[in-house]
């Protein structure tokens, strides 16, 4: 399935947040880890749900999520820098938003994983949505979830597990 190209480019996506996480594990590892972490959290049977009644341009998850194209519920891998960075983006009839994963490598084995979050919220029905999903730390929950996973997954990877 072809993708059209997001019309809001990453940079012009307003900052809302960044979570980091230490990783005991070189920035392969976390990269490594990153897809599975990706798809059990983004790709369940209620983001997909969530993901039509939002109307998100992306609904399901399709292709290969380390290059452009590859899709989750509501998101699209805009682009992909093996193992430094993952920026995914969508839209939906609320929002247009962005989360980019960055992996920046330590001394020893080590890496820091930053997912950062950018969107916008436009009008009434934007701001109304902002405050369900921002206001409401929903989003931190979420996200800070998704890296502690991240962060077992990676180690687990680096131990040989």
């Amino acid at each position: 399935m072809q993708h059209r190209a997001l019309e809001t480019p990453l940079q012009d996506l307003p900052p809302v947040d960044e979570h980091a996480l230490e990783i005991e594990a070189p920035a392969e590892a976390a990269w490594a880890a990153l897809f599975p972490t990706l798809g059990r959290a983004l790709d369940t049977r209620s983001s997909r749900r969530l993901a039509r009644v939002l109307d998100c341009r992306d609904q399901i998850a399709e292709g290969d999520l380390h290059h452009p194209g590859g899709t989750l519920p509501g998101l699209v891998v805009a682009r992909s820098v093996a193992p430094v960075m993952l920026a995914l983006m969508g839209e939906h009839r609320f929002s247009k938003y962005a989360l980019v994963f960055r992996i920046d490598l330590l001394p020893g084995q080590r890496c820091r994983v930053r997912a950062e979050t950018r969107a916008m919220f436009p009008g009434r029905t934007g701001s109304l949505f902002r405050l369900a999903v921002i206001r409401t730390r929903t989003h931190v929950i979420v996200v800070r979830r998704m890296l502690r996973r991240l962060k077992k997954r990676a180690e687990k990877r680096a131990k040989g597990h």
